[in-house]
This record gives structure tokens, sequence and C-alpha cells, in this order.
């Protein structure tokens, strides 16, 4: 439960499986993940973005190996990147606390059922949810209500068309009897996301071949992918000119990338990183970005009859 409900924090359903299947086959117990090599574990996340989940997660299962097991609500809101969602979605489910867990399909099931205009991102409104969701918790099976309410407002009580009619609760819906639930819950409009355009180089070997890949690393003092390794950019190579192999967009918070893969043989002054066979790839950690960057090189490659760059 815990690990799940970390991998779903930003990221969709689909995407996580097949990283919680591996992660989970890879640090099956909590010691082993306490005791992994940190580029480990970011290379079993690499891919899932928000890496310090990844870090935090690894934190956590350190503290839980030398302090025991959470037992209550409180113990788990002081592990390592574990928010009130989160404690209350593991505690309720896995330890049967009874605590509601709020989540966003939560907050719109709360907001029909109580017909509140209130805006959900103030604060207040949503300390008011809350109170509202614990009010409602049926203290004998505290997780299989959450999942309950987070299941109705994922599948019923959807965004745009809540399908009203065949819901295990509208006879006490407010905002049904109101003929308002089609404009709940209010929600201010996003920020508009920032376009950044970033042209990342896969640089190939003096003789043309694409059998090794040049990457650099981000350093430890960076918050955001410490330790990673991903591409260079263009602007890291003065006067060097590459093919572009493609294009892709990539989204980070409010952040959307526009990235232009450049191919080309390497200069000789390169800035510090570190030549990898294709075949280390999948065993260190890489950005999403390189990742996906990657994939279009071999894509590009292929189409070139050219030796293809491996995932």
């Amino acid at each position: 439960m815990w690990i799940s409900e970390i991998m779903l924090q930003q990221t969709r359903v689909e995407a996580v499986i097949p990283y919680y299947e591996r992660f989970l086959s890879r640090f099956p117990d909590v010691e082993s993940l306490a005791r992994a090599e940190e580029p480990d574990v970011l290379t079993a996340w690499s891919g899932l973005g928000y890496y310090s989940r990844a870090r935090n997660l690894q934190r956590a299962a350190q503290e839980i190996v030398a302090n025991g097991v959470p037992s209550t609500h409180e113990q788990l809101r002081g592990l390592a990147g574990i928010g009130p969602y989160t404690a209350a979605a593991v505690g309720s489910i896995a330890l049967g606390l009874k605590v509601a867990a709020v989540d966003g399909n939560v907050i719109r099931v709360i907001s029909r059922l109580t017909n509140d205009p209130s805006e959900i991102t103030a604060p207040a409104t949503r300390r008011r949810f809350a109170e509202e969701a614990q009010r409602l918790l049926d203290p004998r099976r505290p997780g299989d209500f959450n999942q309950a309410m987070m299941e109705l407002g994922a599948t019923i009580c959807t965004p745009r068309s809540p399908a009203c009619a065949g819901c295990p609760v509208s006879r006490f819906c407010a905002a049904r009897e109101a003929g308002t639930e089609r404009s709940l819950p209010v929600k201010l409009k996003k920020d508009v996301a920032r376009e950044v355009a970033l042209n990342v180089a896969i640089l190939t070997e003096r003789t043309g071949k694409l059998k090794r890949v040049f990457l650099i690393r981000r350093k430890a003092a960076e918050r955001r992918l410490a330790g990673f390794w991903e591409l260079p950019v263009k602007d890291m190579l003065p006067g060097w000119r590459g093919r572009e192999a493609g294009h892709f967009t990539h989204q980070i918070v409010n952040d959307r990338f526009g990235v232009s893969v450049w191919c080309g043989k390497a200069p000789m002054v390169l800035p510090e990183g570190e030549w990898f066979t294709t075949e280390d790839l999948p065993g260190i950690p890489l950005s999403t970005v390189a990742r996906k960057a990657l994939a279009v090189a071999g894509r590009f490659a292929a189409a070139l009859n050219t030796p293809s760059l491996k995932r």
C-alpha cells in the first residue's frame, strides 16, 4: 500500500503498474530498500519522474528499520515523503486506522454531497471538506470506506459527466437535488504552462557508430534530478552541429518542455561526463527526458538503416 500510494502521487495508474511490479521485485521488503545504494533505488524509479519521492521512500524505509513499523497516524506522518492523504490512505487500508483519506476524488464527492460552491483550493475549504469526510467515515471499516469514496469519485462522480442515475448515494446528494452537480466543485483555473525549449545532443564516437552514449551527471547539490545521468544540451557544445532526429514534449509541473533531439559525431572537447554502452543504460538512473530522447534517436537511426540504440 505504501509503495503504491507514493508511486501514484501525480502519476497515472497505467504508468505506475509496471514500475510497481519491478520495484517490489527488486526491493521485496523494507529492509532491502533501506540498505540499497541510492543509485539502485533511483534506477528502479527512473522514468516515473518526481524523483524526490524515491529518495524519501528510502529515507522512510531506513526510519522504519531503525524505529519499527508505525502504528499510529502521527507516526506515519512523521515518515519522509508522507503527507496527510498518504498517511490516511495507508493507515486506514493497511492498519485499520480511523482516519478519512481526502484526495481530489473525495473532495469532488463531498462538494456535491453538501452542494458546497466554495473554491476547493482554499485552505479553509479543504479543512472543512476533510472534517466532513471524517464525519462520514465508517469507523468499523475505514479502509474499505476510504477506497469506496475514492472509487465513487473516480468512476461515477466524475468531473465533467457524473453518472448520477447509477450513483449509490444520489438520494443523499444535495447538489443532485438542486441540479448543480455539473457546476461543482468550483476550482480556479490552473496557471498556463510555461513553454521551455530544450535541445539535447546524442553524441556518437568519431567512428559515427551509435554503440556508446555520452552522458553528464547532475550534481549532488541540485535538488531535482541530483545524481541522475542525462544528455548534454547543445549549449554545452559550442560550434557543434548535429542532425535533428526528432522532437517531443515533456511536462514537469507548469513547465512544458519542447525537446529537440540532435545526433552527430562528438567534438574533440567535451564537458565533464562519461561514455556508456547502450547495454549499460538500463542499469543507471537516467532522466525521463534522456530516455525519451534515446528512443527518438533509436527510431531515427533505424530509419537511416544505421545501428539502432537499444532502450
